[in-house]
């Protein structure tokens, strides 16, 4: 198959059967039977992991709508970490919180299979259903905790904002068409280049595909909805949608813009440009005000697309590169912190709060230590790969003459480890007012969370390799 047309989709049809063998394996399950759901999922990841492997290098595409080539597959990869390591933390967390196991594997997987086709699709109507297949099944998974009203709200107030965002994206695609006769990234590239002018009908379409993005990755002030679906999901949820959703936007976000779309750059680079001043700055701001976990990395995620945003604006080569590398640092730090919020937290006590990690290092010495390297990572402090990945964003800025966003870039940083450090000053420095129930981890969940401190102290000590991996990537969709 790695030599047919259907090359391509690989990756995502090894997902897509291992949540189909999930759905069918959850229905001949015996109530109250215990059944290792998961491992199918593994399965599937792992597969999907190779075939991304073997196709590396190949630029495999399916009747032109589908793209593997090698920044499709960097983030194809890095979305099969995202679900081995959910996976990992789920595996103890979902039966305690009393959610329905092959329901919440076989969406997970559904929704991986839907950003990985939105990371690797060329055609902005492809794009749209990869959009449509992960936004459905992260309602449905933020809303799993049916017994719990704020998880029901939560996952509303998400459907009905990401509805009007897939509209006005729909809307852009539409209005694109009429005016390039194709939905394909290539042929709208081709119509612009040859055009000359630019209409003012391309510069609304523009608009719609910008907004509709800009709401999947979070961004000001398109990110009402973070803060309350990030704390009324399940916390094992969150941190899968922190990490997956916006690893998969951004990818379509830099595909669509700096192929399909880079004539008009002279036009969007300016709204692009006071998004990403907006996003660091409230991101970091009202973050800082934040006493529950959930809500503040919530705030930190806006923050970090803010970052991202500043790769998209400066556009050169070290940029584009950047982008890449971070989402892979972002997501395996971001899983690490919502994983040890996951695993320390009991079904009649969710361990969010600030104060619940009061005396953390007294009572669980190690997860003070993994949860104090992964706050540092998110604060981009040295010698973790957060302070490669902010280093390198910045550096974009600079090089491209945007000393303006890489000086607002570092100021909020600074002031984001403010409320980083928060977290690590109760664990070691303050006493638990009373007993707290903290659970037993598993061991694969703690190989997970050992791992993913692993990969962070390499990737800050020695990024050389995985940069210059995400710079020849990123140099395939041009």
């Amino acid at each position: 198959m790695l030599d047919s047309s259907f090359a391509a989709i690989v990756p995502m049809l090894c997902v897509t059967l291992a949540a189909l063998a999930a759905m069918v394996a959850e229905s001949f399950r015996a109530k109250g039977e215990q059944m290792p759901i998961g491992g199918l999922g593994v399965i599937g990841l792992g597969f999907a992991l190779l075939g991304s492997l073997l196709l590396w290098g190949r630029n495999a595409s399916s009747f032109g709508l589908v793209r593997a080539d090698n920044f499709g597959l960097f983030i194809t990869i890095t979305l099969c970490i995202v679900g081995l390591l959910t996976i990992a933390f789920s595996s103890q967390t979902i039966r305690r919180e009393g959610l329905p196991v092959g329901e919440y594997y076989t969406l997970m997987l559904f929704a991986v299979a839907g950003m990985m086709l939105m990371a690797t699709a060329s055609d902005l109507l492809t794009i749209f259903l990869a959009l449509e297949i992960l936004s459905i099944s992260i309602y449905v998974l933020t809303g799993l905790r049916r017994d719990s009203a704020h998880a029901i709200e939560a996952a509303f107030k998400y459907f009905l904002l990401g509805a009007f965002a897939s509209a006005f994206f729909l809307y852009g695609t539409a209005l694109t068409y009429t005016l390039t006769g194709s939905t394909r990234l290539d042929r709208i590239a081709s119509w612009m280049a040859a055009a000359g002018t630019i209409s003012p009908m391309m510069l609304a379409a523009t608009g719609l595909l910008l907004v509709g993005f800009a709401f999947k990755v979070s961004a000001v002030p398109f990110h009402m909805w973070t803060p309350d679906a990030y704390e009324g999901a399940p916390t094992v949820v969150t941190g899968f949608m922190s990490t997956g959703v916006k690893a998969a936007a951004f990818a379509a976000f830099a595909r669509v813009f700096l192929s399909a779309f880079d004539p008009l750059r002279a036009d969007w680079i300016p709204v692009l440009w006071g998004i990403a001043m907006l996003t660091m700055i409230v991101g970091t701001v009202v973050g800082v005000a934040q006493s529950n976990l959930k809500r503040m990395l919530a705030y930190s995620s806006i923050a970090h697309a803010g970052y991202l945003l500043v790769g998209l604006v400066a556009a050169n080569e070290v940029g584009k590169a950047a982008i890449l590398f971070y989402l892979l640092v972002y997501a395996v730090t971001n899983l690490g912190a919502f994983g040890i919020i996951a695993l320390l937290s009991t079904a009649d006590r969710p361990h969010e709060e600030l104060n619940d990690f009061k005396g953390l290092w007294y009572a669980r010495p190690a997860l003070a230590g993994l949860m104090t390297v992964f706050m540092l990572s998110l604060g981009g402090l040295p010698p973790t790969a957060g302070f490669v990945s902010k280093w390198y964003i910045f550096s974009a800025a600079v090089r491209s003459g945007h000393y303006d966003l890489a000086i607002v870039g570092m100021l909020s940083s600074v002031v984001s480890v403010f409320f980083y450090l928060r977290v690590v000053v109760m664990m070691y420095m303050a006493e638990a007012t009373e007993a707290q129930p903290r659970p037993a981890i598993g061991a694969v969940s703690f190989l997970a969370l050992v791992a993913s401190m692993i990969a962070l102290f390499y990737l800050g000590i020695l990024p050389t390799r995985v940069l210059d991996l995400a710079a020849s990537s990123v140099s395939t969709i041009f």
